[in-house]
């Protein structure tokens, strides 16, 4: 009598045991089911990343990879960038799962696992129309302002010959410091992303009073960089965004823009 309640005692609480056990297996892969897509930007690069009046990080990059996030059940999380220097480093170590931010493949094809190729742009300086500067020869002796860390500053930095000519190059965090300094007087002219260039001038100050010096310093490509290993995700990525290319609803996402260039600059496969 003894073994017999004993054995149906061990029977019931396996039972209640396997139950509560099957119910934490559920909720785990229910946990598991929902994968989030970690998504590092740079601070207001507009009209690529930038916060709006809510207080929302959107832009065209943002756009683009909430569309990718719907299309393959994924959460998007964005995730600021705080330095520059450190961006690789994060990618490497899973704070990031990709950089998706007007960020530039050329001079760093080998550092990342690209996407293709999506957008075309290109480096110019900007200066104030009463300034006197009317080409890259006015510049000589003149100071200016350009993004630590930016591409704008690697191509400056490449053209050994025109960077000498300078008398100051003033390497600021932000792009908004960087037009209150040509505002201001403080530098002559910016250096930087002509579409970035071009919301701010438009956005933020009086676009009579601004002008960009032709032809651009260079011409560059914008990507999507993953870390080198993780081929699979950014081959998932590149996936979705062909079909969207496909059913017009990248073109749709760079018509929001269209009064900052973007659609001009689009590159389709």
């Amino acid at each position: 009598m003894v073994l017999a309640v004993l054995l149906i005692s061990f029977l019931m609480i396996s039972s209640v045991s396997a139950g509560l056990f099957d119910f934490l297996d559920d909720y785990t892969s229910v946990e598991n089911n929902e994968t989030n897509l970690i998504v590092g930007y740079f601070t207001e690069f507009a009209p690529f990343e930038y916060t709006d009046d809510n207080g929302e990080v959107t832009g065209f990059d943002m756009d683009l990879a909430q569309e990718v996030c719907d299309r393959n059940n994924w959460t998007l999380v964005k995730q600021q960038i705080i330095d520059g220097d450190t961006k690789k480093a994060e990618l490497e170590s899973g704070g990031i799962d990709c950089i998706w931010s007007g960020f530039t493949i050329n001079g760093r094809e080998n550092d990342y696992a690209w996407s293709e190729p999506y957008y075309n742009n290109s480096q110019v300086f900007v200066v104030k129309k009463n300034s006197g500067i009317s080409s890259f020869e006015d510049l000589e002796g003149k100071s200016i302002d350009v993004q630590m860390g930016s591409s704008s500053l690697d191509s400056l930095e490449s053209n050994k010959t025109l960077k000498d000519k300078f008398e100051n190059i003033n390497e600021i965090k932000e792009y908004d410091t960087v037009f209150m300094d040509l505002e201001s007087g403080t530098c002559d002219a910016v250096l930087g992303d002509r579409e970035v260039m071009r919301y701010k001038i438009n956005t933020k100050f009086n676009p009579e009073e601004y002008m960009v010096l032709e032809p651009a310093l260079c011409y560059e490509q914008y990507g999507i960089g993953f870390s080198k290993s993780n081929t699979e995700l950014r081959d998932q990525v590149q996936k979705t965004l062909n079909e969207m290319y496909e059913d017009g609803t990248v073109e749709k996402i760079a018509q929001k823009y269209k009064d900052y260039g973007v659609p001009e600059g689009v590159i389709y496969p």
